[in-house]
């Protein structure tokens, strides 16, 4: 049995801490932070407190709820981080995804989709030209948007303002952008 499986059943169990964890495997508390976070990345089990739990039927289900901003979902806008394992993880829009994405284990990542801000067609996320901090702002500020093709996201920056980037040089932005100050709007 994968260690992941025997720390769900020890915590069905009763297990409550890392410390217990990691004394019951005889490992680093730092190898089972690194599960737990993974279990937690999958849906799996839910971390308050300094406890872990397993997570509750009702809980996951929130598809329709951002993970990083808490908004309801617009489709047209929203992220879908797709792990190994078929775990889904939603956000409302690309400043949420890209915030999100820092915070994923690359090496579970099968797929990350999003829409063409222009087609509403479905576009790998990884792949796409995004526009970080125009003018426009449909939802998370600040701003960001999804372009199937560089030359759809030249001409909105033409009109919106912001830069045109590929999908790492994006996240690097606005974690930038959210580091440096500028103004986030959270009214939902």
């Amino acid at each position: 049995m994968e260690r992941k499986d025997e720390i769900l059943r020890l915590i069905e169990e009763g297990a409550r801490t890392a410390k217990e964890l990691a004394r019951y495997f005889n490992v680093s508390l730092m190898t089972i932070y690194r599960d737990l976070r993974e279990l937690e990345e999958e849906g799996r089990i839910i971390r308050k407190h300094g406890n872990v739990e397993l997570k509750r039927e009702e809980e996951e289900i929130k598809e329709n709820v951002c993970a990083v901003c808490g908004k309801d979902i617009d489709l047209r806008l929203a992220f879908i981080f797709i792990l190994r394992g078929g775990k889904k993880i939603h956000t409302c829009c690309a400043h949420c995804g890209l915030i999100k994405f820092k915070s994923l284990d690359n090496d579970r990542l099968e797929v990350v989709m999003t829409r063409d801000f222009i087609t509403n067609n479905p576009v790998n996320a990884l792949t796409s030209t995004f526009v970080v901090g125009s003018s426009a702002v449909p939802c998370c500020q600040p701003s960001a948007f999804a372009f199937g093709n560089e030359e759809d996201a030249g001409k909105f920056v033409k009109g919106f303002g912001g830069i045109a980037t590929d999908f790492y040089d994006a996240v690097a932005k606005m974690e930038e952008l959210m580091r440096g100050g500028q103004r986030v709007d959270f009214s939902f």
